[in-house]
């Protein structure tokens, strides 16, 4: 009998081979069916890109002060040797390895005669966006290989459509990058079901997450340990593996801290010494143990929570070792007095495994579940990018119009009354204009009835206003930059000495504390200078 597509040789029903296959594939496979297809990776990786660059431009925000002045500044102040170095950098408790990714794009920007100030301050992030679109690409990849393209599917649709990885994988936070390397390094991690190759690909990636934000060992003790015991050669994996890459990665930063230092540094000790051992950190606030559980990590899942709970009980057990990773992440956070919402986002992508496994899970709803994350997501997204807490960056930008004072006028001063770090800095200014904003360093020695410069202007502004300047007037500043909630209590120092408003900008809808609905700008009259 001849051979026919429906009756193929043994050998090619043995291989199974799509030539022989004469129905088309139905529409809920049609994605595994493409995902053999020339040009597919491409593609998502085309789509990803172009998604995170919109990303970035959508997000006009500011969310905390380390986003600048833990990255950006520093990289202004190695290239063009001006700037302002907050407490940390004098005490060496952090690394110069990511500042200078950034300091590496302004001396291109230098070389080139391009650094302009608008160039200083997107291109940074267009970089961090790019890292990020790697990341997602990385995370697709890794739940299709351990599932199938369908699985995979969705939970990259999760992780585009997560509201606070939007908000935040765009920003030059070292949370960023310790999210974006714990990502690519999990892409290569010797998981159950994944091709088991070198470990040095994960562990360099693991490592350089360690090296820019310590607290990555957090996330990495329980994943090191399981590799640890699962693997045969432990002798092999110790010797070839953890040491080196260990003692390589902590060499680099040593020597690269040391050029920049002027000295030899351990920053990392200096870390735990101060976070941990001392527990300095709360002096920037502290909530109670289960502020992740009740507040921090449903916050930051947002719309996704439901579906990471469900997704918890349907993803297949080799994922549990993540979940584990979660808990065992949450619960070390949670043991931490001083804690922010930025502190877990390293593990919303592994709670996006489990999203979308929910999703892929379900059959009837889905269409409305899909309806329900885009909806919800892109409010809170577009939301909190483009209103919320953006006119501390606003007035940056008015601000840099003071560097164009012509020579006959007296150069222009800025003082910000506002909770130490509110606004960018040289960063987003790029010229040497006088700034001066109120510090808040903590006290190091111990004092229990320490208050910073902050606090000491905050609990009388205007005797505070009243003594740094009445006996020489002529260190008032040209321009004085607050939050509205300050105006009532040092309008008579303002009267005064000839201020007058001079701009507006909206900042938030929720003001609270020191922190108020709008930000002035107050200008003295130039026959009073």
């Amino acid at each position: 009998m001849e051979p026919s597509p429906r009756n193929p040789p043994a050998q090619l029903r043995k291989r199974k081979s799509v030539l022989y296959r004469p129905e088309t594939p139905a529409t809920g496979d049609l994605a595994r069916w493409s995902a053999g297809l020339p040009g597919e990776k491409a593609g998502l990786a085309l789509l990803t890109i172009a998604v995170r660059l919109l990303n970035c431009s959508l997000v006009q925000t500011s969310f905390v002060p380390d986003e600048y002045w833990q990255s950006l500044e520093v990289a202004h102040r190695m290239v063009f040797n001006y700037g302002f170095l907050t407490w940390e950098w004098a005490e060496g408790l952090r690394s110069h390895l990511y500042p200078l990714l950034f300091a590496s794009v302004y001396k291109g920007l230098h070389l080139l005669q391009e650094d302009n100030v608008q160039l200083l301050i997107w291109l940074p992030r267009i970089v961090q966006a790019l890292l990020a679109a790697v990341a997602d690409v990385k995370l697709y990849s890794l739940v299709k290989q351990l599932d199938n393209t369908e699985a995979a599917k969705w939970v990259y649709f999760c992780q585009l459509s997560s509201w606070f990885t939007w908000y935040c994988c765009t920003r030059t936070l070292t949370n960023t990058m310790e999210t974006v390397l714990t990502t690519l390094a999990l892409s290569y991690y010797p998981m159950e079901g994944t091709k088991m190759g070198s470990s040095l690909h994960y562990l360099t990636l693991a490592a350089l997450a360690f090296i820019i934000r310590p607290t990555a060992a957090i996330l990495w003790v329980p994943l090191l340990l399981w590799h640890f015991w699962k693997e045969h050669r432990k002798r092999h994996l110790l010797l070839l593996g953890y040491i080196p890459v260990g003692l390589g990665t902590l060499g680099t930063s040593l020597v690269i801290d040391r050029v920049f230092f002027g000295k030899w540094v351990v920053v990392h000790l200096n870390f735990v010494k101060f976070n941990v051992l001392q527990n300095l950190a709360t002096f920037y606030g502290s909530h109670p143990w289960h502020w992740y559980l009740t507040q921090g990590l449903p916050a930051v899942l947002g719309p996704h929570l439901p579906f990471f709970i469900h997704g918890c009980f349907q993803a297949p057990r080799r994922y549990h070792l993540f979940l584990v990773v979660v808990l065992w992440t949450v619960a070390v956070y949670s043991m931490l007095g001083h804690k922010e919402f930025r502190f877990i986002y390293p593990v919303l992508p592994l709670c996006m495994v489990f999203c979308g496994h929910s999703l892929n899970y379900l059959q009837r709803g889905r269409k409305v579940a899909v309806c329900f994350l885009l909806v919800s997501n892109a409010l809170l997204a577009l939301y909190t990018g483009l209103v919320h807490q953006r006119g501390t960056l606003d007035v940056m930008g008015h601000l840099r119009g003071l560097c164009q004072s012509s020579p006959s006028q007296k150069p222009a001063s800025v003082l910000m009354l506002m909770p130490c770090h509110s606004t960018p800095y040289y960063s987003h200014i790029h010229c040497p204009l006088q700034l001066r904003f109120l510090q808040c360093p903590p006290d190091l020695t111990g004092r229990t009835d320490y208050q910073d410069e902050a606090d000491l202007f905050y609990s009388s502004p205007l005797d505070w206003l009243q003594e740094e300047f009445v006996a020489n007037t002529s260190l008032l500043p040209s321009h004085i930059v607050f939050f509205s909630v300050l105006e009532q209590g040092i309008s008579p120092f303002l009267v005064s000495h000839g201020y007058e408003k001079d701009a507006t900008f909206f900042h938030t809808h929720l003001p609270e504390g020191r922190i108020g609905s709008h930000v002035y700008v107050y200008q003295r009259n130039q026959k009073q200078r």
